[in-house]
């Protein structure tokens, strides 16, 4: 039996870093080189953490990498998906989660949030400020040493908390396979921002729908054992997306994004969701 695959001309199948600014991203990547540690090859320390710059979306957020050479990351560093029935208690933590990644700093051979230090050099200074206005120590102490132990590890717990409503993945094959349904599930949100027809609403949501389930797939199983299940979302992605752009056919500008997108091209249907490329023994 035959199933039936739609056509995909003019539907992106990648996403690149916040793909519609590309400003956007060259400024913060400036921004990042000044600031932070880039990885840039194997004379980098085993323990190396890359810098990572945060797009988000209206349906989770995407880290991606900042290579040394000035190019764009092929595929993303971490996708987190949230869930598409969130409350808004929910609505709130996945905010909180989403934040900017926290900067750490080296302090020997402890790592520390920067925002744990800059807590306790405001607290200090409000415990000389206390002392001197003749505040008991017995108040003072509690509250200076609480402070930054608050600072450094609530957080934590707050991401532990808002994680339950989000789904997160890391590995490379499953990174991959996420960047290709949210490049799809991207042109069904564009087509709905200009466009106030119920199907096309309605294809947003099942698209989110699709990626968070997807997410939740990928979390418990790797590419190869759950296959079948992924390339069967694929196809109903590629459909719905198919489907969006009869129904709202894209802009002059989506146009144009989509064919100056350095991944517009589209790959093959394989045996297996797109893993890391093998190239052909001689």
């Amino acid at each position: 039996m035959t199933i039936y695959t739609p056509p995909t001309t003019g539907i992106a199948q990648q996403l690149s870093p916040f793909g519609q600014q590309p400003k956007r991203w060259e400024r913060k990547r400036s921004r990042a080189v000044r600031g932070g540690h880039v990885c840039c090859s194997s004379d980098c320390a085993a323990n190396c953490e890359p810098v990572l710059l945060r797009e988000r979306t209206g349906w989770g957020w995407i880290d991606w990498t900042v290579p040394a050479d000035g190019s764009l990351p092929e595929h993303p560093h971490r996708v987190a998906v949230f869930t598409p029935i969130a409350t808004r208690p929910q609505r709130l933590a996945l905010r909180w989660l989403a934040r900017r990644p926290a900067h750490w700093i080296g302090l020997g051979t402890v790592t520390v949030r920067s925002a744990t230090i800059v807590v306790t050099a405001f607290i200090l200074m409000a415990v000389a400020l206390a002392l001197i206005n003749g505040v008991p120590l017995s108040i003072v102490l509690p509250a200076a040493a609480l402070a930054p132990l608050l600072a450094e590890h609530l957080p934590d717990r707050l991401d532990a908390r808002a994680g339950e409503s989000a789904r997160i993945v890391e590995t490379e094959a499953a990174c991959r396979y996420l960047q290709r349904l949210a490049a799809l599930h991207t042109g069904v949100v564009q087509a709905a921002v200009s466009s106030d027809r119920h199907e096309v609403r309605r294809a947003v949501e099942i698209g989110h729908h699709q990626l968070f389930d997807t997410a939740d797939l990928l979390q418990r199983h790797d590419t190869r054992s759950a296959s079948s299940e992924l390339i069967a979302r694929e196809r109903l992605m590629l459909r719905l997306a198919a489907q969006t752009r009869q129904i709202a056919p894209p802009t002059q500008g989506d146009v144009a994004a989509v064919r100056n997108d350095r991944f517009g091209g589209q790959p093959p249907l394989g045996p297996y969701p797109p893993g890391p490329r093998r190239w052909p023994q001689p």
